[in-house]
């Protein structure tokens, strides 16, 4: 677990226009992470990678694709997004492989938000069912478990190491981080806000914006663990021009726009998820642009 640390980038999944996954472009994606950006680990299954599209089978054949093309260099995270404990256990236990460093796992995202209670129940027989960490990603912004209900199982229950959290409240995060007090990771997904994340004593970053601009995100890192907070300022001020430029309802799908722009292959997204619009297309290639200017 002590590897678990820095610029954690959740990958896509790329398909095919059969909307098949492309193991080809899953192995160069790794490959590229790895080997040229030096990454600090790899997420997959996630938001970003359309986990939710996922079969239990298709996220196992994915899980073994970026495990044997990263070959023990990074840690690489498993995700699990589905709606019942029932199936994050099924899925847990599928995914239970000494090379899988952990699960990150959201809480259920259809429409109901389970009491507290059954929320610190989920998480502990999802740990009870794998011997693989586990990782909260708190996302799911009509089932949001507070600070207090993250600290509560994260210092309960065994086997549950830390929390992916998302969300553009900084006081949140800086909640989050006053209660646990070390006791837990936490990695920030708040994609405008990376920089005061980690000067607030954040693990890492597991977000979107890293997929889409890795190496500016590994600079922001570096910048900030030296306490170069200058050039730290002026590196989040480039990664904001992306990040507004990508946000929106199909984030992973510009993401993969950003990618291909980036002569990175992406693939598409799964059905009903829209390509990235011309209007879209236009503003990240913009942004890109305008970033690669500033030098």
């Amino acid at each position: 677990m002590d590897r678990l640390t820095g610029i954690v980038p959740p990958l896509v999944t790329p398909f095919t226009r059969n909307e098949e996954i492309d193991e080809g472009a899953v192995r160069a994606e790794v490959q590229y992470m790895v080997e040229e950006v030096h990454v600090h680990g790899l997420v997959l299954g996630g938001s970003t990678g359309e986990g939710h599209t996922l079969g239990t089978d298709e996220l196992q054949r994915l899980v073994r694709t970026t495990i044997d093309a990263a070959a023990g260099r990074v840690p690489v995270i498993a995700g699990i997004i589905v709606d019942s404990t029932r199936q994050a256990v099924e899925r847990a236990r599928a995914l239970d492989d000494p090379a899988v460093a952990a699960l990150q796992v959201t809480p259920v995202h259809y429409l109901f938000r389970p009491t507290d209670d059954a929320m610190h129940e989920h998480f502990t027989r999802i740990a009870e069912a794998s011997s693989r960490p586990v990782m909260i990603y708190n996302v799911v912004p009509w089932s949001y478990c507070s600070p207090a209900l993250l600290t509560r199982i994260i210092t309960e229950v065994d086997n549950v190491v830390g929390v992916k959290q998302s969300a553009g409240d900084m006081k949140l995060l800086a909640d989050l981080l006053l209660l646990l007090e070390g006791r837990g990771l936490v990695f920030s997904a708040v994609d405008a806000l990376l920089y005061p994340s980690f000067a607030l004593g954040a693990d890492g970053a597991i977000a979107a914006i890293l997929t889409a601009a890795p190496r500016l995100c590994m600079d922001l890192w570096s910048a900030v663990q030296t306490n170069d907070h200058a050039t730290a300022r002026r590196v989040h001020e480039k990664l904001l021009r992306i990040w507004n430029a990508l946000l929106g309802d199909n984030l992973p799908a510009n993401v993969k726009t950003a990618m291909r722009l980036q002569g990175r292959t992406g693939g598409v997204s799964r059905a009903p998820m829209p390509a990235s619009s011309p209007q879209q297309e236009a503003a990240i290639r913009a942004a890109l642009e305008e970033v690669a200017a500033m030098g």
